[in-house]
């Protein structure tokens, strides 16, 4: 394990994991593409001293401006910047950067954003139906609930939450509109669908897909994949850390491809694709919190971590 200091308040799911997978050293370039509070940031720093430098980036205002403070220790070899991941190559090329020897993706919501009802991302407490990571990009959570029609909003409930009563849910909104608040929308999905025993809250998948619909996540994840491997320099690794079946098959899906030198159809006689395998898993596996983890912070409980390394 290596050395990653003695940051300890509200440390980011798989931290020590992350860490150890990246290697952090001396003098080298690092992204963090989802910066949040700047947990995985702190380490990547820690353990590069003194002169590793790290890009961070993240779309929250606010989370950008808590990773400001917190990181401010390290000055000029932390660069900041409120963006989108999926203009990594586009902030790089901003401040001069060609390649990289690490990159972390820690995809979905924070558990920052989820604590801060009137962000509107949880359930547990009263809220605007908003869910946007960016305050400032136009489509919020209250515009799909009151606004797509019955069809479309059952099909968003059924794609991003893979929720079974997604058509009866869809209706159940539909008749209750308008919603405006985070426990106005549980309160419908609870009484359509009732309580499940001993399980999740009956809203979690119906407000996981809502968010994904919102911030477009999967497209997202789709289209900074391949830039993050461009981005790398041989021998540089990229860390990806997914809360839910539906992220964790895109990033093992493109990992698996991308380590493999023939995608061609089975059945064929010889290689005609001509494809070169630019990627090692490492391991080849996912990775998960330890129990202990999941017993100090319950959310790390559905976290899965993969790592590839460049060829």
């Amino acid at each position: 394990m290596f050395n990653s200091g003695e940051y300890t308040p509200h440390q980011p799911v798989l931290y020590q994991e992350i860490i150890s997978a990246l290697q952090p050293r001396n003098q080298g370039k690092y992204v963090d593409c989802t910066l949040g509070a700047g947990g995985h940031a702190w380490g990547i720093l820690t353990t590069s001293s003194p002169d590793g430098m790290l890009l961070g980036l993240d779309l929250d205002p606010a989370a950008l401006h808590l990773a400001q403070e917190r990181l401010s220790i390290f000055g000029k070899r932390a660069i900041l910047m409120q963006a989108s991941y999926i203009t990594l190559l586009q902030r790089m090329a901003e401040i001069g950067w060609n390649q990289v020897d690490g990159i972390v993706l820690d995809l979905g919501v924070s558990s920052m954003q989820l604590d801060q009802a009137e962000r509107g991302f949880s359930f547990q407490e009263e809220g605007p139906l908003d869910m946007r990571f960016d305050p400032s990009q136009p489509v919020s959570a209250a515009d799909l609930v009151n606004h797509c029609s019955e069809t479309d909003l059952a099909n968003i409930i059924w794609q991003y939450g893979e929720e079974p009563r997604s058509r009866q849910i869809a209706r159940a909104i539909c008749q209750a509109r308008p919603l405006h608040t985070t426990a106005e929308l549980a309160d419908v999905i609870v009484k359509t669908i009732g309580k499940r025993k001993g399980g999740a809250h009956p809203a979690t998948q119906t407000f996981q897909a809502l968010r994904i619909a919102v911030n477009q996540e999967l497209t997202s994840v789709r289209e900074v994949l391949p830039q993050a491997i461009q981005a790398l320099s041989a021998g540089g690794r990229l860390a990806v850390i997914a809360f839910h079946s539906l992220e964790d098959r895109i990033v093992k899906q493109y990992f698996r491809q991308e380590s493999t030198d023939c995608i061609c159809p089975p059945g064929l006689p010889a290689c005609i694709c001509g494809h070169k395998a630019s990627l090692v898993e490492k391991p080849r596996h996912a990775i998960f919190p330890s129990e202990a983890e999941i017993l100090i912070n319950p959310r790390a409980r559905s976290a899965r971590l993969r790592v590839v390394e460049k060829l």
